[in-house]
């Protein structure tokens, strides 16, 4: 029995030391070096070619590198009897939610502004925006996304959550199903996107979404960058529908030299880094889920292939 990494471009060196360093008896392998395909149970994906999953014929269970699972929900030649499962840990959570409080603090206090009139000698004041004027939105309340309305919400800053049912947080404003959603985004200025990618939520950052958020609106994407319609984005900008955003994923990463986000001074780029999978906690994960793969029991953060989350 053994576990395979897999990836296109990433270095396994740490995560497999950290898998080690906590059981060593396991069996790691780094693919495409995998000596016995046989031994294979359990395989952990980033970005994975096509066509390698399937070659593992007794792989029982599969799981992403990080949160995102849409990259093993399109393979086509995985298995239906495979379980897939996400990776969440506390510290991955910690950083989505500063990333998103600071995108914000950089929004409302102008910082961004401020770097460029150094860049141009420039003296000019800009008065901060109340956050009383600024309610957050949040689009999707999972695991992610309750910790990011949480720490805002001790912050002071109003917030709205949008998802599929209704969450109970003290403080939050929470609005479900696609009744409701042009009510959330109607006591909305930011928006953050968290949520999982799906047919239904594919291009749901578009042109009509940005018309109906509360003036001036600004994004902060942290989701996926299939969520966002690129050309609504530009013309939202363009014609005062939004004010600014803030991207950390996009459709094609890295993201092209000649994409025209780069010429754009009120859209902030920054490149998959709001949360990254820190080795050690990883390996416990994975290694809990590994065993209980073996052991037939559920998954922790197990998928639900109907749900696409």
């Amino acid at each position: 029995m053994s576990l395979v990494l897999i990836a296109k471009n990433r270095d396994f060196t740490s995560l497999k030391k950290a898998l080690l360093e906590k059981d060593p008896n396991l069996d790691v392998e780094i693919w495409p070096r995998v000596e016995n395909k046989e031994r294979v149970n359990f395989a952990v994906c980033w970005n994975h070619p096509k066509h390698v999953l399937n070659s593992f014929a007794n792989l029982r269970a599969v799981s992403s590198l990080g949160a995102g699972v849409n990259h093993l929900l399109n393979d086509e030649d995985l298995a239906e009897d495979v379980n897939i499962c996400r990776l969440i840990t506390g510290s991955l959570k910690e950083q989505m939610a500063e990333y998103v409080l600071n995108a914000i603090n950089n929004y409302r206090l102008h910082t961004i502004t401020y770097a460029d009139q150094r860049k141009e000698v420039k003296w000019e004041s800009h008065s901060s925006i109340p956050k009383k004027h600024a309610p957050v939105g949040v689009l999707g309340l999972g695991e992610m996304g309750e910790d990011v309305a949480t720490l805002l919400l001790q912050q002071e800053y109003i917030v709205n959550s949008w998802s599929r049912t209704k969450k109970e947080i003290d403080g939050l404003t929470s609005f479900a199903g696609n009744e409701e959603l042009d009510d959330f985004l109607g006591q909305t200025n930011i928006i953050v996107n968290l949520l999982p990618l799906t047919e239904e939520t594919e291009g749901i950052l578009d042109l009509e979404l940005f018309k109906k958020l509360r003036k001036p609106g600004y994004l902060i994407n942290v989701g996926r960058g299939s969520h966002l319609v690129e050309e609504d984005l530009i013309y939202a900008l363009d014609t005062g529908h939004l004010e600014g955003a803030c991207l950390d994923v996009f459709e094609t990463e890295p993201l092209p030299e000649n994409h025209p986000f780069w010429n754009r001074k009120n859209i902030m780029i920054t490149p998959h880094i709001a949360a990254i999978t820190p080795a050690k906690e990883a390996a416990d994960v994975i290694i809990e889920n590994y065993k209980r793969a073996l052991s037939g029991m559920e998954l922790l953060y197990e998928v639900d292939r109907n749900k696409g989350y």
